[in-house]
C-alpha cells in the first residue's frame, strides 16, 4: 500500500479499514484452529517461492528483494534532501553537505521530487518481478489442491458441503496471496524502515529521539495486537454467519426445483435472513471494535509524534538543531506512521491468512482412502471378464451392506442385478469402479485384483450409464464428447444417433452447440439420460455398468435405446442394475438380491418358473403396469 511518506500534512495515523477477507475457522473448533501451527503452513509455502528446479523463479525472487531494499534506502533518505532545501529557503545550510548546496533551493526540490519518484518506482518494480513468482505459486497451489480433492474418495464427497469445500479452497489460495503481499511487502519493509529510522534518529540527532521512537512502536504494536485478538474473536462469528448464509444460499438454488415443488421460498428466505441477522449483529460489533482500535492507535501514534516534535521544537530553540532538522524529524514520524496505520489489519490479515492456509493444507493432507498401491500397474482387459469373489463391504462398521457376495460375470455375458432397494445393487457397481475397497474378498477384471491396478486404467476399462445424469454447464456437443474428448464430429453424431437424441438436438436453434445450464437443467430427464447413454457409447469400453439407465425415458424410447445397449453389449460385460425388470428380461443371468446377499440366480424363464423372490417381483411389477 503506497504511502506518502514524507509529506507532514494529511496523515491520519491509526486509521485502518476492516472488511471480510478470511472465513471462519470451520468445523475444527477454535482450539483446533489455535494449535495449528503457522510455521507448518510457511514451510509448505516455501518451496512453491524458492523451487530447486526453477532458477528463474530464485532470480525474480532475489532482485524482487533487491528492490525492496533499494525502494526503502532511498525513502530513509529522502527527508534528507527535504531538509536540505528548507535549511537552503530558511538561510540556515551550513552544515549540509557542498553538493546539497551547489543544488541550491529549487534543484533540492527537483531531487526531492526524483527521490519520491524513485521509491515509488522501485516499489512497482518489485511487484512487476514479483507478480509472475506470485501467480506461479498461486496457480500451483490451487491445480494441486484441485486434483487431491478428486483423488478423495466418494465417501469425503458425500460427507462434505461443497459450499463449504470451495470456500476452504477459495479462501486458502487467497490466504496465499495475502501471506505474500502483506508478510513479503508490508511486514518485512516496515521492520527495515523502522530499523533504518531508528539508526539515523540515534546517530543525526540522539538517543532520545530513538527511545521516544521506540516505546511509541512498542506501546502501539502491543494495543494493536491485544485488540485485533479480540476483535479476531468477533470477526470469526462474523465470517462463520457469512459461511452459513453462503451454504444456505447454494443449497437453496442448486435445489431450486424442491423449492419450487413445496412452495418454500418464504421459508427459504427466512433461513437466509436469519443468518445474515447473525451476521449483521457480529458485523456491527467489528465495527465497533474497529472505531476502538482506530482511536487507540491514534492517541498513542499522536502523543508520540508530539513528543518528537516538541523535542525537535527545543532544539531548533536553542540553536542546537535547524528548522530543517525539525522538517526531517516531522517527515520521519510520519514516514514510519503511514505503514505503522495498517498494522492491525496486516497483522489480522496474516493470521487469518494462515488459518485459512491451515485449512486448505489440512485438506491437502486429507488422505485418499482409495489409492493406487506403490507400483500399481495399468489393467490389462483381455476378455472382460469380472469376478465378485466372497465380497463383503460396509459403509458403516455397524451395518454391513453386502454379506459374502460372489458371482461370475463371463466375457461378453450380460449379466443383471435385481432386488429391492436397500440390497446392494448400486454398492456393487461402485464398489466395481472402486469408488470404495471392499472389506473383504475381491473383484477381480480378467484375473487382476482391482487394488492391484491403477485407478486411471480401470475408469477408461469400464462405461458408466448412471441413473441421474449430471452435465456439465456447457453445450450439447462437449457433454457427449466428453466420454472421449479426441472424437471427431462424425463420431459424436454418431453417438447421439445411436442414443436417439441426434433428431431433438438439430431441433434447437443452436442444435449441438446448445448449453445445456447448470447440472443439465435446461433438459428434460429423459433428454440428459439419452445425452449420458450417448457419452458412454462414444468412449467404447470394454465393460459396461447400466445402473436404471433408461429409467427417465418413454417405453418407444426406452425400446429404441434397449436395442442399441445390447448391440453395443455384444462382446462386451455388461452389469445391468434395474428395478424395471422388463428391461432385463433378455440378459443372459439375472442375480436378485436381498438384504446384500444373491437369494437367486438364472434366467427370467428360469426364475419364473421357480416361483421365488424373483417371480414375486415380476408378479408385482406386472400388476402395477396392469393398474396403470
Amino acid at each position: 500500500m503506497p504511502a506518502d511518506a514524507t509529506t507532514p500534512t494529511g496523515a491520519q495515523p491509526g486509521r485502518q479499514t476492516d472488511q471480510v477477507t478470511g472465513g471462519d475457522p470451520g468445523d475444527a473448533g477454535l482450539e483446533q484452529v489455535e494449535r495449528r501451527s503457522a510455521l507448518r503452513t510457511i514451510r509448505k509455502v516455501a518451496p512453491y517461492l524458492w523451487p530447486e528446479d526453477k532458477p528463474w523463479v530464485k532470480r525474480r525472487v532475489v532482485i524482487a528483494l533487491a528492490m525492496l531494499a533499494l525502494a526503502k534506502i532511498v525513502t530513509v533518505a529522502t527527508p534528507f534532501v527535504y531538509k536540505a532545501a528548507v535549511d537552503v529557503l530558511a538561510g540556515d545550510a551550513d552544515g549540509s553537505p557542498a553538493w546539497m548546496l551547489a543544488l541550491g533551493a529549487v534543484g533540492l526540490t527537483v531531487a526531492y521530487g526524483i527521490a519520491r519518484l524513485g521509491t515509488v518506482g522501485f516499489q512497482q518494480l518489485r511487484d512487476a518481478v514479483f507478480a509472475r513468482v506470485a501467480q506461479r505459486a498461486l496457480r500451483q497451489l490451487a491445480l494441486e489442491t484441485f486434483r487431491h480433492i478428486h483423488a478423495l474418495s466418494l465417501r469425503y464427497h458425500i460427507t462434505r458441503k461443497t459450499g463449504g469445500l470451495s470456500r476452504i479452497i477459495e479462501r486458502g489460495v487467497k490466504g496465499v496471496e495475502f501471506l505474500l503481499r502483506f508478510l513479503l511487502f508490508s511486514v518485512g519493509p516496515l521492520i527495515l524502515e523502522l530499523l533504518l529510522t531508528g539508526i539515523i534518529l540515534a546517530v543525526v540527532f540522539d538517543i532520545s529521539y530513538l527511545l521516544v521512537l521506540a516505546v511509541t512502536i512498542a506501546l502501539y504494536i502491543v494495543f494493536t495486537f491485544k485488540v485485533t485478538e479480540w476483535r479476531v474473536k468477533i470477526r470469526r462469528e462474523m465470517n462463520k454467519q457469512d459461511t452459513d448464509a453462503n451454504q444456505k444460499a447454494i443449497d437453496s438454488l442448486l435445489n431450486f426445483e424442491t423449492v419450487k415443488y413445496f412452495g418454500a421460498e418464504r421459508r427459504e428466505a427466512e433461513r437466509y435472513d436469519g443468518a445474515m441477522a447473525g451476521y449483521e449483529d457480529a458485523a456491527i460489533r467489528t465495527s465497533l471494535s474497529l472505531a476502538f482500535l482506530n482511536f487507540g492507535q491514534s492517541l498513542i501514534i499522536t502523543t508520540g509524534l508530539v513528543i518528537v516534535m516538541v523535542m525537535a521544537a527545543l532544539g531548533v530553540a536553542d540553536g542546537s538543531l535547524t528548522v530543517g532538522d525539525f522538517v526531517m524529524v516531522n517527515a520521519y514520524m510520519i514516514q514510519i506512521t503511514m505503514p505503522l496505520n495498517f498494522l492491525g489489519t496486516v497483522y489480522r490479515e496474516i493470521r487469518q491468512s494462515l488459518v485459512d492456509m491451515g485449512e486448505m493444507f489440512d485438506l491437502l493432507e486429507q488422505p485418499a482412502e482409495v489409492a493406487d498401491k506403490p507400483g500399481a500397474r495399468e489393467l490389462a482387459v483381455s476378455g472382460g471378464e469380472v469376478v465378485f469373489e466372497d465380497v463383503r463391504f460396509a459403509y458403516d462398521s455397524e451395518r454391513a451392506i453386502l454379506k459374502g457376495i460372489s458371482f461370475r460375470v463371463e466375457p461378453g455375458e450380460t449379466v443383471a442385478l435385481v432386488g429391492s432397494s436397500g440390497a446392494g445393487k448400486s454398492t456393487i457397481g461402485r464398489l466395481l469402479f472402486r469408488f470404495y475397497d471392499v472389506t473383504g474378498g475381491a473383484i477381480r477384471i480378467d484375473g487382476q485384483d482391482l487394488r492391484d491396478v491403477t485407478q486411471d486404467s480401470l475408469h477408461d476399462a469400464i462405461g458408466v450409464v448412471p441413473q441421474d445424469t449430471v452435465l456439465f454447464n456447457d453445450t450439447i456437443r462437449y457433454n457427449i464428447a466428453y466420454g472421449r474428448p479426441d472424437a471427431s464430429e462424425a463420431e459424436v453424431t454418431a453417438a447421439a444417433r445411436a442414443a436417439k437424441i441426434h433428431d431433438f438436438i438439430l431441433g434447437l436453434p443452436q442444435g449441438y452447440d446448445t448449453v445445456v445450464g447448470e447440472r443439465g437443467l435446461k433438459l428434460s430427464g429423459g433428454e440428459k439420460q439419452r445425452v449420458g447413454i450417448a457419452r458412454t457409447l462414444l468412449k467404447d469400453p470394454p465393460i459396461l455398468l447400466l445402473d436404471e439407465a433408461t429409467s427417465a425415458l418413454d417405453t418407444e424410447t426406452e425400446r429404441g435405446i434397449q436395442s442399441e445397449l445390447r448391440m453395443m453389449g455384444q462382446g462386451r460385460s455388461v452389469i445391468t442394475i434395474a428395478h424395471r425388470l422388463s428391461t432385463i428380461v433378455d440378459s443372459d443371468r439375472i442375480l436378485v438380491l436381498e438384504a446384500g446377499e444373491v437369494v437367486e440366480s438364472g434366467t427370467h424363464v428360469a426364475l419364473l418358473a421357480k416361483g421365488g423372490r424373483y417371480a414375486s417381483l415380476w408378479a408385482r411389477q406386472m400388476a402395477g403396469d396392469d393398474l396403470d
